[in-house]
């Protein structure tokens, strides 16, 4: 028995045995992670850019529709204004005081 290995801690005895192990990551592991970090850099960068596009043309097609928009606007308003420029000449204070005239005589050659 008393070659055998224990098992069991005996008195006095500490039962959990503390090495001592430095642990580090080798250059080939760091070389990898960095790798693998700088992927997942530019994955994220090309979704950000992929998304900024997508805006992007949605923003250029409402900018198209609002610069047509703008200018039937504006035609709209010259019609307007032509249209009723007619009713404020025949209601305006001078075409009131104006007096019609009738033909006198017909000239004939």
């Amino acid at each position: 028995m008393a070659m055998s290995r224990q098992r069991f801690a005996v008195r006095n005895q500490n039962s959990v045995s503390f090495r001592s192990t430095d642990r580090r990551l080798g250059p080939i592991t760091n070389t990898v992670a960095l790798i693998i970090l700088a992927c997942l850099l530019g994955l994220l960068y090309l979704t950000q850019v992929t998304k900024t596009n997508a805006f992007g043309y949605s923003i250029e097609s409402l900018e198209r529709q609002q610069t047509q928009l703008k200018t039937e606007h504006d035609n709209l308003e010259v019609a307007s204004a032509r249209l009723q420029s007619l009713d404020r000449v025949q209601n305006s204070e001078p075409a009131k005081n104006l007096v019609s005239v009738a033909p006198a005589s017909v000239v004939q050659n």
